[in-house]
C-alpha cells in the first residue's frame, strides 16, 4: 500500500476570513487619571475587569497619569479624568469616568449596539 504525503497549505489571510470580525480587532486604550484617587483606582480596575470579561487578548491598554505627564493631555484634549480613549478600532471614542457602568463602556468601544426602544 502506497502512502501518500498529505500537504497543507494556508493561504495568507484565509484564517482571518473564518473568524468574526470583532474578533479581528485590536483595540488600542489610552486611560487618562490622576494619581492615586479613589475615582482613577476605579476606573482602572473596573476598566481591566471589562476588558479582560470582552476583549481578552485583544486590547493595549495604557494607562497615563495626568500629575507625571501633564503634557500628555493636551494631544488627546484631555478635560476630565479619569477619561478613556479608544484610538483604535475607529470611530475615535471618548469615555468620561470611573468606568463603573459596564453598559456604557461596552456601548463606547463598540462590543454592543445600542438597544433601540
Amino acid at each position: 500500500m502506497k502512502k501518500t504525503k498529505l500537504k497543507i497549505k494556508e493561504t495568507p489571510g484565509k484564517v482571518e476570513q473564518l473568524m468574526p470580525e470583532q474578533h479581528q480587532r485590536k483595540y488600542i486604550l489610552r486611560l487618562y487619571i490622576t494619581g492615586t484617587t479613589n475615582r482613577s483606582i476605579m476606573a482602572i480596575t473596573n476598566l481591566k475587569k471589562i476588558c479582560e470579561e470582552y476583549l481578552e487578548g485583544q486590547y493595549d491598554l495604557e494607562v497615563i497619569d495626568l500629575y507625571k505627564n501633564p503634557n500628555l493631555a493636551e494631544g488627546d484634549q484631555i478635560i476630565a479624568s479619569p477619561t478613556l480613549i479608544k484610538k483604535l478600532p475607529l470611530p475615535f471614542r471618548r469615555i468620561i469616568g470611573d468606568m463603573s457602568n459596564t453598559e456604557n463602556v461596552l456601548l463606547g468601544l463598540d462590543i454592543r449596539e445600542v438597544k433601540k426602544s
